[in-house]
């Protein structure tokens, strides 16, 4: 196994410019990201919430697989390769995400997919890529049955697409880690669980509470809410009356916020946890006051005490982006970083030419992948998911996030 920091970028080719044909299209003018002519352009998609509520999300996504390729060019890590990135805007809608798909695959120079952010959009692209070969890395979907299938909560794994991958961790595994922080360490017993019905919220919801009631703890009510109404007044109420001493929802921060406030404004001063969806500043903006002492999990260890991370966030902050990376940055990096390192796998195995059917062999790099990326350890396991396993429970104090607990989940 070849390690490699790929913030450093330590792993500089010495020999000379490849020459690479057969996909991707030539170049004799000269390209943003190298400045040499005659290289073959390769695409890298990315398709996440550009716009709409939940874009401070999806801008951090796009601008942190933007980093990846600008480094990758400034580096020449594929020699006679140049990145670019096309990005394309899905408004957490899967519809859009549908549509996005097939403009990508339309796209002969993209190959690879970083994204989405929403497990939903995430469903709704799948197909379409893997029935072009197209390999997709998301840095945020956490639904365990975009790997595992519909049948994982029954024992019954079997993978739907070869061509899908994430470096984000499974719901199975974030809702179960929340569950025994709340049940253990934060000592609540009564919990009244929310969700949104959404793929991942309802998820999420599902294997918290499955794993609350293992543990001995008491489901005081369910509900569930749409989220678009942001009017949440009967449900805080059934709150305040069920005498819970915790609230879980399964949801994203858009709704989540205004849902805290109006829970505490009905009396019930408890907090309320969520998953990876809540975990943005914009919660904190719109859960306000109210909102301090609110719980969220995330996927991985806090990225600014990984001593992997901190190139990263100071590449970031030096490439001047308008937007915070936020809670997936380091993940699309490195999911934008994965396919960088297949797209090299291929070439270095085919006398540094890209062969016909690179968008399959691509796919197939993706699964190999082993390096040490921003998050950690990058690489997958038989169903596609990251073998990085790591959580960490945040609370909202002194106007920020605040990590109180990492690790991985108790079996």
């Amino acid at each position: 196994m070849r390690h490699r920091s790929l913030l450093i970028l330590t792993a500089v080719l010495t020999t000379g410019a490849l020459t690479l044909t057969a996909c991707g299209s030539r170049d004799d003018s000269n390209n943003s990201g190298s400045g040499d002519s005659g290289t073959t352009t390769v695409v890298i998609g990315l398709d996440a919430p550009l716009t709409g509520d939940l874009s401070a999300l999806g801008l951090g996504i796009k601008n942190s697989a933007d980093l990846a390729v600008k480094q990758a060019n400034e580096k020449k890590y594929v020699e006679g390769v140049t990145f670019k990135i096309q990005a394309l805007d899905d408004q957490a809608q899967p519809s859009s995400g549908q549509q996005n798909a097939s403009k990508l695959v339309a796209n002969k120079d993209v190959l690879g997919v970083v994204g989405p952010l929403n497990s939903s959009v995430g469903e709704s692209m799948q197909k379409v890529l893997a029935d072009a070969k197209l390999v997709q890395v998301s840095p945020a979907n956490t639904s365990p049955s975009l790997t595992q299938g519909q049948k994982w909560n029954e024992g019954t794994k079997e993978r739907p697409f070869a061509s899908y991958f994430r470096t984000a961790t499974t719901d199975a595994v974030q809702g179960p880690f929340a569950a025994q922080y709340l049940f253990n360490d934060a000592k609540k017993k009564k919990v009244f669980v929310i969700d949104d019905k959404k793929t991942y919220g309802a998820g999420l919801a599902g294997t918290f509470k499955a794993e609350f009631e293992k543990l001995g703890g008491t489901i005081a009510g369910t509900e569930h809410i749409d989220p678009e109404t942001k009017d949440f007044s009967s449900v805080a109420t059934k709150v305040k009356s069920s005498g819970a001493d915790v609230v879980y929802y399964g949801g994203e921060y858009p709704a989540a916020g205004p849902l805290s406030k109006q829970i505490k404004k009905a009396g019930a001063k408890i907090p309320v946890v969520g998953g990876d969806g809540i975990y943005s500043g914009e919660y904190i903006k719109l859960s306000g006051a109210e909102g301090v002492g609110d719980l969220a999990t995330s996927v991985g260890a806090p990225i600014d005490t990984l001593p992997s991370a901190k190139e990263f966030v100071a590449n970031y902050e030096k490439a001047g982006y308008k937007e915070p990376f936020e809670a997936y940055g380091g993940y699309s990096y490195d999911a934008a970083w994965s396919i960088i390192e297949a797209v090299k796998a291929v070439a270095d195995a085919n006398d540094g030419k890209l062969p016909d059917d690179a968008r399959a062999q691509v796919a197939e790099a993706v699964g190999k992948v082993d390096f040490e990326g921003v998050t950690g350890k990058v690489s997958f396991d038989e169903f596609g998911d990251t073998t990085n396993k790591q959580l960490t429970v945040y609370e909202y104090k002194d106007g920020d996030w605040v990590a109180v607990k990492s690790g991985e989940l108790a079996s």
